[in-house]
């Protein structure tokens, strides 16, 4: 009879080692701590959700993973809106009756009342970002449109070895209540002051790595890091390595507080 195959040694130190943090302010979730999902309607997929209500968050993020010949069973036709940004691989995706095949760096958004879909019809498996939240209407302005897109075709800020892609809504483009930003820093590089936001953010760490200050501590964060920063926490982030670093950033938006 044969046995079950012996789990591969745990390395010394392994849980002293861990750098998973979650605060009522903040969390920092490294890739290898996050389970696996399943759900209902999606075929051949696995979901790895890095924030949600659950938390504390107004928004839910996760990686999907769709394996060849997975996706959406039927088109998703949930209410919230919906951006995904395709980390590896190939996806098809359908917003109402339009659809592309998305490549890494490319995007999508399908807002409130759009129907939404993906497929997976290559040889090799697929990572995409996923972000969904209700939408928070604005009296007299139009919801925003569907939008397929390339981070390479965004509008592009430069800032002292910083640089921005705007890749959903841009400063003032008040149909939008979330934005949806690649961030990047050149080696040494950092924002020029310690920012408290009324914003809540998603940070997915894409390449390179750095230092990010949280509240009062500073953690040392690389690729595949997901952060949840609650509203006001004072942050900061100096990137450190050799190549620059890169992350995706969500960040609600252009809508006053309420009581």
């Amino acid at each position: 009879m044969s046995q079950a195959p012996v789990p591969p040694p745990v390395p010394p130190g392994v849980i002293g080692h861990n750098r998973s943090n979650l605060t009522p302010h903040y969390a920092i979730f490294p890739p290898i701590g996050i389970m696996d999902s399943f759900l209902p309607g999606l075929e051949r997929c696995i979901l790895r959700f890095m924030t949600s209500p659950r938390m504390g968050a107004h928004f839910a993020e996760a990686m999907v993973i769709v394996a060849p010949g997975g996706g959406t069973m039927e088109p998703i036709d949930d209410g919230l809106q919906h951006f995904l940004y395709v980390l590896s691989g190939e996806l098809e995706v359908g917003l109402g009756k339009k659809k592309r095949s998305l490549v890494p760096g490319a995007y999508a958004f399908a807002p409130e009342g759009t129907k939404l879909s993906f497929s997976n019809k290559g040889d090799a498996e697929a990572r995409a970002l996923w972000v969904k939240k209700p939408y928070a209407a604005l009296k007299g302005v139009n919801p925003p449109k569907p939008k397929f897109a390339h981070r390479d075709d965004a509008p592009r800020q430069d800032v002292n070895g910083r640089y921005r892609y705007f890749l959903l809504g841009t400063p003032g483009e008040m149909a939008f209540d979330f934005e949806m930003n690649v961030m990047g820093f050149g080696t040494g590089t950092h924002f020029h002051c310690v920012e408290t936001h009324i914003m809540e953010h998603g940070l997915y760490m894409l390449t390179g790595q750095g230092l990010q200050l949280l509240g009062r501590d500073w953690h040392e964060i690389w690729e595949g890091d997901f952060i949840w920063m609650g509203p006001y926490v004072p942050q900061q982030f100096y990137a450190t390595g050799w190549a620059p670093a890169e992350y995706l950033l969500y960040k609600d938006v252009n809508r006053d507080v309420e009581f």
